[in-house]
């Protein structure tokens, strides 16, 4: 089947319409699973659906990869630790060479090109690389680089050249780089660019709904600052800019930001259909329409329910509400599915009534969602709704672990298409590709802090093998054309998320030392660590 696909994470707006899927098959059974499972056969009740009847879900039959309900011993702890201090320093040289390569070649640019050792601004010219990492930095404890890049933030930085930029794209990397280098070091030079920036962003919200558009002319001499208004805009895009606009203002006490990002939530609630939303928001009404995804373009969108709800500290009950609606809408829609072959756990996409067979890299992030909504739900994880998403959190997390393990390169493609009776996942014709995407690396490391299960850290570290063996250059690494191919070369563009994201999180899942604290801190959804409000 074929359905809608994103070419590339960048810009959501510029995924390519494919042809409508066939309706996926039902649940297949699960056969040839090796992994050990909890004896007792528990169901999870998940509220009610639309016809008030109670759903029921099996946790017990999902393909986990190992047995989710063993104890982890002190003698296991101790001797993943030992792993992981020495891996963790492998992933630090990762990034010092990626970081050594844009020093050398492209300073102050927007990306290093790391096959022809040149450099490309194609984010408005504001050194996205250098801001999307310093936290990176700092959490490695780089700190002669981050110095060296802070005083180029202090000197040199400068939105004035920007032209046209997404508005999703300058906040969650852009801004939210600037505001977690500032709640890391304390350095108000990072608070007075981001303001300088949340400024020029604002006007994105004057349309006649405050639902924001998509693309904004950011210098302040444009003559005209939107781009798009009157049109839809994209659920994701949205739907991530709370985080940070929310934090700009508590840092600043002007509660301008927050207002403009909040409204756009309380403009969605209630436009839900059964719990999940359409891709399309319209700019005039807030009205949502087409296909309900949890890969591209509407991915973030229900990530920022929970994560808004943790920042505020819990006390917006509306937006854990909204998360949890969803999550039970999944279910009651039938978007888990099954594998035929070994019975791995898939989330679908949602279409004309019909789950597509389907899986985007981005929507790996659910695996680490759903777990971070049960860690911090405030009941027993051993019971009810809270084991219901670990658990299908653990098994969607060894899911995508299984997307990296099925190619001949070890690395994921951007996404899959499943329902063959002959293999598990087939890798698409049209999106072979790896970019270097985070997703699987960030629900490893979630779980890992979560679960303490020293296999996260084994999974992790076969992905970041991977990406050695086969997208390091020698200036530093580059996405992957075709994860079916071994020995080919890596390709000339390395996205800045890959260091804010993909090696941050390499290098949290293995330290021992516990650098963010998933109670106390929220990550944007470019892994910018910034406190919670209480």
């Amino acid at each position: 089947p074929t359905a809608d696909y994103p070419l590339r994470r960048p810009d959501h707006s510029s995924g390519v319409a494919g042809n409508r899927a066939a309706p996926a098959a039902p649940n297949a059974p699960a056969t040839g699973t090796a992994n050990a499972q909890p004896s007792r056969s528990r169901l999870a009740a998940v509220g009610k659906g639309a016809g008030g009847s109670w759903a029921q879900f099996n946790i017990d039959d999902l393909n986990y990869g190992f047995d989710v309900g063993r104890s982890v011993t002190s003698a296991m702890r101790r001797e993943s630790d030992r792993l992981g201090a020495q891996r963790s320093e492998r992933v630090r040289d990762a990034m010092r060479h990626a970081w050594q390569g844009y020093r050398k070649y492209a300073w102050g640019k927007d990306e290093v090109r790391p096959q022809s050792a040149s450099w490309q601004n194609n984010w408005g010219s504001m050194g996205v690389t250098l801001v999307d990492s310093l936290d990176t930095l700092w959490l490695m404890d780089l700190h002669k680089e981050f110095q060296e890049a802070r005083d180029w933030v202090a000197s040199r930085l400068s939105f004035a050249r920007a032209g046209e930029v997404s508005v999703f794209e300058t906040t969650i990397r852009e801004l939210g780089g600037l505001l977690s280098a500032y709640d890391l070091s304390g350095d108000r030079v990072f608070l007075e660019k981001a303001q300088t920036l949340g400024d020029l962003l604002l006007p994105a919200f004057e349309t006649s709904s405050g639902i924001p558009v998509g693309r904004i002319f950011l210098g302040r001499d444009s003559p005209s600052r939107l781009r798009g208004a009157g049109r839809s805009s994209i659920l994701a895009e949205v739907g991530t800019l709370q985080v940070e606009f929310r934090y700009l203002s508590k840092a600043t006490g002007n509660p301008i930001y927050a207002q403009k990002a909040n409204r756009v939530f309380d403009l969605l609630e209630g436009k839900d259909t059964d719990g999940l939303y359409g891709v399309h928001v319209s700019t005039q009404t807030g009205s949502v329409s087409g296909k309900v995804t949890f890969g591209a373009l509407g991915d973030s969108f229900y990530e920022y329910l929970l994560k808004v709800w943790l920042q505020g500290g819990k006390k917006e009950s509306t937006y854990r509400k909204m998360y949890d609606r969803a999550v039970d809408a999944t279910i009651q829609k039938q978007l888990w599915r099954k594998t035929a072959v070994s019975g791995y756990t898939v989330l679908a996409d949602y279409e004309y009534g019909h789950a597509v067979r389907k899986m985007d890299h981005l929507a790996c992030f659910m695996a680490g969602t759903l777990a971070l909504g049960a860690y911090t739900s405030g009941e027993d994880m051993t019971s009810g709704r809270s084991l219901r998403d670990l658990r299908l959190g653990q098994a969607l997390a060894h899911s995508c672990y299984r997307f990296y393990k099925a190619t001949p390169t070890g690395l994921s493609p951007e996404y899959v298409t499943y329902g063959s009776p002959r293999e598990d996942f087939s890798v698409p014709s049209n999106a072979p590709y790896y970019i270097l995407r985070p997703e699987v690396s960030e629900s490893l490391f979630v779980l890992h802090q979560i679960t303490g299960d020293p296999i996260y850290r084994e999974w992790g570290w076969e992905i970041f093998e991977a990406i050695e063996k086969n997208c390091k250059t020698a200036v530093a690494y580059g996405a992957f054309s075709d994860v079916r191919k071994p020995g080919i070369k890596a390709d000339d563009r390395m996205e800045s998320f890959f260091l804010a994201e993909t090696l941050k999180y390499l290098y949290l899942l293995q330290a021992p030392a516990k650098k963010v604290n998933l109670r106390e801190t929220v990550l944007n959804t470019e892994a910018h660590p910034l406190r919670s409000f209480s």
